[in-house]
């Protein structure tokens, strides 16, 4: 039996709400799908340091959001290059940005 989700647009329309209202900054980098675009999150805390997030399926359990890609700033342009290709091999992929403390644990409190 298939579970009920929320679409892809809910989900980051919630999260950047939520973003704003811990006083932080949320921005849609990339739309995808509407209804069941992958989304990407990168983390940021005041511009620096940025992760890469993504829901990924657990076996033993719902999916869960994962850090894919922990970078220093001075390597930026590989972590570019890297959603420019995921970019182009899933057309329906969301890209938001968000800069708050402990986004990971705003993430997880939000799914």
């Amino acid at each position: 039996m298939i579970e009920p989700r929320l679409s892809a647009e809910m989900i980051v329309q919630s999260l950047l709400r939520k973003v704003n209202q811990e006083g932080g900054f949320a921005a849609v980098l990339r739309k995808g799908d509407r209804i069941s675009g992958a989304i990407l999150i990168i983390c940021v805390e005041k511009g620096k340091d940025p992760r890469l997030l993504e829901k990924m399926p657990s076996l033993d359990g719902p999916a869960t959001w994962q850090v894919i890609w922990p970078q220093s700033t001075d390597n930026k342009q590989n972590l570019d290059g890297y959603l420019e290709r995921r970019s182009r091999f899933d057309p329906d992929l969301w890209l938001i940005e968000l800069d708050v403390a402990d986004a990971e644990r705003l993430i997880a409190e939000m799914t």
